[in-house]
């Protein structure tokens, strides 16, 4: 398995897994399967543009994508100094092999190698206790929780607020 920043050439495979991901854990993230269904691939191929302090990251087995974390970053002058993690997945098939951990800790360290991003943020399923095992782990810590975050199928889904600070704040000048 090795870890690499998805390019525009993986476009058709990260939006196949993405897509997979939408249909088999719905709960796991904010957008649908028919929201993201027909999205054309040059679309998701813009999305995959490398930029330094954000990306798509994914976990291949041989040449098959079998995992994808995202990091995003604030834009706001009030908010860049976070970053988020956003999208993660590990398809059934190959879980319990570490991928999910080596997919966020390559997200960890990119974020901690801008040297402005102070702070990453994330959400997860409040009902998902592996994931929120993982995360804390990692270094993250619970800041809150949002309840009914998600409404799917009629069915409200609370949310988990975490974060994990990369550096001390310090005033800037």
């Amino acid at each position: 398995m090795h870890i690499r920043r998805l390019t525009s050439l993986d476009a058709s495979a990260f939006q196949a897994l993405r897509l997979s991901a939408l249909r088999d854990s719905p709960s796991a993230f904010g957008s649908s399967y028919d929201e993201e269904k027909d999205i054309p691939v040059t679309t998701v191929e813009a999305r995959l543009v490398m930029k330094p302090d954000r990306g798509i990251f994914g976990a291949f087995e041989d040449d098959t994508l079998v995992g994808m974390i995202g990091l995003g970053r604030e834009s706001m002058k009030k908010l860049v100094h976070k970053a988020f993690v956003w999208g993660m997945y590990v398809g059934p098939e190959v879980r319990g092999k570490g991928i999910a951990r080596a997919l966020l800790q390559e997200a960890i360290s990119v974020a901690g190698s801008v040297p402005s991003v102070q702070q990453i943020n994330l959400s997860v399923n409040a009902s998902n206790a592996a994931a929120i095992r993982l995360y804390q782990s990692a270094g993250f810590t619970v800041f809150g929780c949002e309840p009914g975050a998600l409404l799917i199928d009629g069915e409200l889904h609370d949310e988990t607020h975490m974060y994990l600070r990369l550096k001390a704040s310090t005033p800037l000048r």
